[in-house]
Protein backbone atom coordinates (compact mmCIF):
# COMPACT_ATOMS: atom_id res chain seq x y z
CA UNK A 1 0.00 0.00 0.00
CA UNK A 2 1.95 3.04 -1.42
CA UNK A 3 1.99 5.82 1.49
CA UNK A 4 1.60 8.78 -1.09
CA UNK A 5 -1.90 6.93 -2.10
CA UNK A 6 -3.86 6.89 1.45
CA UNK A 7 -4.56 9.40 3.46
CA UNK A 8 -4.29 8.97 7.76
CA UNK A 9 -7.02 10.94 9.56
CA UNK A 10 -6.04 11.39 13.43
CA UNK A 11 -9.09 10.96 15.49
CA UNK A 12 -8.32 12.03 19.16
CA UNK A 13 -10.12 11.72 21.84
CA UNK A 14 -12.17 13.67 24.73
CA UNK A 15 -9.89 17.07 25.21
CA UNK A 16 -7.84 16.01 22.28
CA UNK A 17 -4.11 14.70 21.71
CA UNK A 18 -1.17 17.62 23.07
CA UNK A 19 1.76 18.03 21.08
CA UNK A 20 3.82 15.02 23.24
CA UNK A 21 0.64 12.64 22.71
CA UNK A 22 1.40 9.33 20.27
CA UNK A 23 -1.22 11.05 17.95
CA UNK A 24 0.69 14.17 17.47
CA UNK A 25 3.53 12.69 16.75
CA UNK A 26 2.47 9.84 14.60
CA UNK A 27 0.46 12.80 12.35
CA UNK A 28 4.40 14.83 12.40
CA UNK A 29 5.84 11.29 11.13
CA UNK A 30 3.34 9.63 8.59
CA UNK A 31 2.74 11.12 5.35
CA UNK A 32 -0.20 12.59 4.07
CA UNK A 33 -1.83 12.77 7.77
CA UNK A 34 -4.48 15.08 9.04
CA UNK A 35 -6.55 15.44 12.52
CA UNK A 36 -9.69 16.00 12.91
CA UNK A 37 -10.19 18.97 14.13
CA UNK A 38 -13.30 18.85 16.64
CA UNK A 39 -15.00 22.40 17.44
CA UNK A 40 -15.51 21.34 21.23
CA UNK A 41 -12.58 19.00 22.89
CA UNK A 42 -13.80 19.42 26.25
CA UNK A 43 -17.42 19.27 26.17
CA UNK A 44 -17.89 16.59 23.20
CA UNK A 45 -21.33 16.80 21.35
CA UNK A 46 -21.71 12.94 19.40
CA UNK A 47 -23.45 14.96 16.41
CA UNK A 48 -21.29 17.57 16.35
CA UNK A 49 -17.62 15.03 16.58
CA UNK A 50 -19.91 12.19 13.98
CA UNK A 51 -20.30 15.40 11.80
CA UNK A 52 -16.48 16.38 11.52
CA UNK A 53 -15.60 13.31 10.55
CA UNK A 54 -17.88 12.94 7.76
CA UNK A 55 -16.67 15.93 6.45
CA UNK A 56 -12.70 15.31 6.61
CA UNK A 57 -13.37 12.24 4.67
CA UNK A 58 -16.05 14.09 2.85
CA UNK A 59 -13.24 16.72 1.89
CA UNK A 60 -10.79 14.31 -0.34
CA UNK A 61 -11.55 11.78 -2.58
CA UNK A 62 -7.85 9.67 -1.79
CA UNK A 63 -8.75 6.33 0.38
CA UNK A 64 -8.34 6.88 4.01
CA UNK A 65 -7.04 4.78 7.10
CA UNK A 66 -8.73 6.11 10.32
CA UNK A 67 -6.05 6.36 13.48
CA UNK A 68 -8.30 6.92 16.85
CA UNK A 69 -7.73 7.13 20.22
CA UNK A 70 -10.44 6.88 23.36
CA UNK A 71 -13.53 8.82 22.42
CA UNK A 72 -11.73 8.92 18.87
CA UNK A 73 -12.74 5.08 18.63
CA UNK A 74 -16.58 5.61 19.56
CA UNK A 75 -16.84 8.57 16.98
CA UNK A 76 -15.64 6.48 14.37
CA UNK A 77 -17.76 3.68 15.52
CA UNK A 78 -21.04 5.95 15.49
CA UNK A 79 -20.10 7.49 12.09
CA UNK A 80 -19.71 3.98 10.26
CA UNK A 81 -22.88 3.22 11.68
CA UNK A 82 -24.67 5.83 9.53
CA UNK A 83 -22.09 7.15 7.12
CA UNK A 84 -23.14 7.49 3.51
CA UNK A 85 -22.03 4.26 0.87
CA UNK A 86 -19.67 6.46 -0.70
CA UNK A 87 -17.92 8.06 2.16
CA UNK A 88 -17.80 4.44 3.76
CA UNK A 89 -15.85 3.31 0.31
CA UNK A 90 -13.07 6.08 1.49
CA UNK A 91 -12.12 4.36 4.44
CA UNK A 92 -9.70 1.27 4.25
CA UNK A 93 -8.95 0.42 7.44
CA UNK A 94 -9.35 2.05 11.59
CA UNK A 95 -6.78 1.35 13.84
CA UNK A 96 -8.71 1.99 17.11
CA UNK A 97 -6.34 2.54 20.43
CA UNK A 98 -7.94 2.28 24.22
CA UNK A 99 -11.64 2.58 23.14
CA UNK A 100 -13.55 4.75 25.93
CA UNK A 101 -16.28 2.67 27.28
CA UNK A 102 -19.14 5.74 27.94
CA UNK A 103 -21.22 2.57 29.41
CA UNK A 104 -19.06 2.38 32.04
CA UNK A 105 -19.61 3.16 35.63
CA UNK A 106 -17.98 6.67 36.35
CA UNK A 107 -17.75 7.49 32.81
CA UNK A 108 -17.36 11.21 32.64
CA UNK A 109 -20.28 13.21 32.13
CA UNK A 110 -19.21 15.16 28.96
CA UNK A 111 -19.10 11.74 27.28
CA UNK A 112 -22.35 10.60 28.01
CA UNK A 113 -24.00 11.50 25.40
CA UNK A 114 -21.72 9.39 23.11
CA UNK A 115 -23.86 6.63 24.57
CA UNK A 116 -25.15 3.94 24.00
CA UNK A 117 -21.61 2.14 22.46
CA UNK A 118 -22.11 1.50 18.78
CA UNK A 119 -22.17 -2.02 18.33
CA UNK A 120 -22.55 -2.32 14.79
CA UNK A 121 -19.81 -4.49 12.58
CA UNK A 122 -17.72 -1.89 11.06
CA UNK A 123 -17.79 -2.16 7.09
CA UNK A 124 -14.19 -2.06 6.83
CA UNK A 125 -10.94 -4.00 8.08
CA UNK A 126 -9.74 -2.71 11.88
CA UNK A 127 -7.67 -3.10 14.85
CA UNK A 128 -8.47 -2.53 18.17
CA UNK A 129 -5.60 -2.16 20.58
CA UNK A 130 -6.61 -2.43 24.70
CA UNK A 131 -4.84 -3.06 27.70
CA UNK A 132 -5.55 -4.65 30.70
CA UNK A 133 -5.34 -1.69 33.13
CA UNK A 134 -7.44 0.89 31.17
CA UNK A 135 -9.36 2.68 33.32
CA UNK A 136 -11.64 4.11 30.35
CA UNK A 137 -12.48 0.08 29.40
CA UNK A 138 -11.15 -3.03 30.87
CA UNK A 139 -9.45 -5.50 28.97
CA UNK A 140 -13.08 -7.41 28.35
CA UNK A 141 -15.05 -5.11 27.51
CA UNK A 142 -11.82 -4.09 24.83
CA UNK A 143 -12.77 -7.38 23.37
CA UNK A 144 -16.26 -7.67 24.06
CA UNK A 145 -16.02 -4.44 21.25
CA UNK A 146 -13.64 -5.84 19.08
CA UNK A 147 -16.19 -8.86 18.50
CA UNK A 148 -19.20 -6.46 17.90
CA UNK A 149 -16.90 -4.39 15.56
CA UNK A 150 -15.48 -7.14 13.97
CA UNK A 151 -11.93 -6.07 14.28
CA UNK A 152 -8.48 -8.12 15.18
CA UNK A 153 -7.79 -7.58 18.81
CA UNK A 154 -4.40 -6.97 20.40
CA UNK A 155 -4.82 -6.52 24.37
CA UNK A 156 -1.32 -4.83 26.04
CA UNK A 157 0.09 -5.85 29.35
CA UNK A 158 0.44 -2.52 31.81
CA UNK A 159 -0.22 -0.27 29.03
CA UNK A 160 -3.16 2.12 30.84
CA UNK A 161 -5.19 4.65 28.71
CA UNK A 162 -1.98 4.37 25.62
CA UNK A 163 -1.46 8.22 26.28
CA UNK A 164 1.02 10.76 27.61
CA UNK A 165 0.33 9.77 31.96
CA UNK A 166 0.59 5.84 30.76
CA UNK A 167 3.87 6.91 29.42
CA UNK A 168 3.10 6.54 25.50
CA UNK A 169 4.33 9.78 24.46
CA UNK A 170 6.21 8.43 20.86
CA UNK A 171 4.74 5.07 21.01
CA UNK A 172 6.84 3.74 18.18
CA UNK A 173 5.70 0.11 18.96
CA UNK A 174 2.53 0.75 17.80
CA UNK A 175 3.41 1.48 14.55
CA UNK A 176 3.73 -2.14 14.63
CA UNK A 177 0.02 -2.30 15.03
CA UNK A 178 -0.35 0.06 12.32
CA UNK A 179 1.39 -1.98 9.92
CA UNK A 180 -0.22 -5.21 11.31
CA UNK A 181 -3.46 -3.28 9.89
CA UNK A 182 -2.01 -2.33 6.54
CA UNK A 183 -1.11 -5.80 5.39
CA UNK A 184 -4.48 -6.98 6.49
CA UNK A 185 -6.38 -4.34 4.20
CA UNK A 186 -3.79 -5.29 1.14
CA UNK A 187 -4.64 -9.21 1.55
CA UNK A 188 -8.42 -8.28 1.57
CA UNK A 189 -7.46 -6.13 -1.88
CA UNK A 190 -6.16 -9.28 -3.25
CA UNK A 191 -8.72 -11.45 -2.51
CA UNK A 192 -11.17 -9.14 -4.43
CA UNK A 193 -9.30 -8.29 -7.32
Amino acid sequence: MGSEAIRYLILPGWQGSPEEHWQSHWQRSLPNSVRVEQQDWFNPQRGDWVGALNQAIAADPRPVILIAHSLGCVTAAHWAAQAPVELLRRVRGALLVAPADVERAGCPEPLQNFAPMPRALLPFPSLLVGSDNDAAASALRAMELARAWGSEAAILTGAGHINVKSGHRYWEHGFGYLYRLQSRIEQQARLRA
